[in-house]
């Protein structure tokens, strides 16, 4: 038996660069807040390397979108990491940090999305950026349906307490 006779679902597959100009845009918005704009097209860019190497084993058309957020989340923890055991300046540089920009687009509130422990924020993200339901979402974090809805309340929660205070 041949691999597309097991697969059947391959031949329904959209070709790769479809996915990526209608999933592309939503994902460069999720891995902005997730790691900044300033390494988010480098998370995109990662991502999608993954994707294309793994998209032969899509088995599920409709599955699509929430497997390439789960890829995307995985590389925004990636990032995080390898940023956490980068070297930090050692001196104060103020000219430079007066020019950067404080968040994604400027708005402030994502900059306190980002600085949510790692399941709100990346429940968060997915919430409103992704646009995932809940049930997606679990997925993509590999929890549960009730753990996800858990994350978004918890995160939404302490981002009001926040930006109230």
């Amino acid at each position: 038996m041949s691999i597309e006779a097991a697969h059947p679902a391959r031949d329904r597959l959209p070709p790769f660069e479809r996915v990526v100009e209608l999933y592309g845009p939503a994902l460069l918005r999720y891995c902005a807040a997730q790691v900044g704009s300033e390494r988010a097209e480098d998370c995109l860019q990662e991502t999608l390397l993954a994707a294309l190497r793994g998209y032969r084993r899509v088995r599920e058309v409709g599955a699509i979108r929430s497997w390439l957020y789960s890829i995307a989340a995985n590389k925004a923890v990636d990032l995080h990491r390898g940023h956490a055991r980068a070297p930090q300046p050692v001196e104060d540089l103020a000219p430079l940090g007066a020019s950067e920009e404080p968040a994604y687009r400027g708005d402030a509130l994502w900059s306190k999305v980002r600085e949510l422990p790692e399941k709100q924020r990346q429940a968060v993200t997915l919430r409103y950026l992704g646009d995932l339901s809940h049930s997606e979402i679990a997925d993509v974090m590999e929890t549960s349906q009730e753990a996800a809805r858990r994350s978004v309340f918890e995160g939404l929660k302490r981002l009001r307490k926040e930006v109230s205070a």
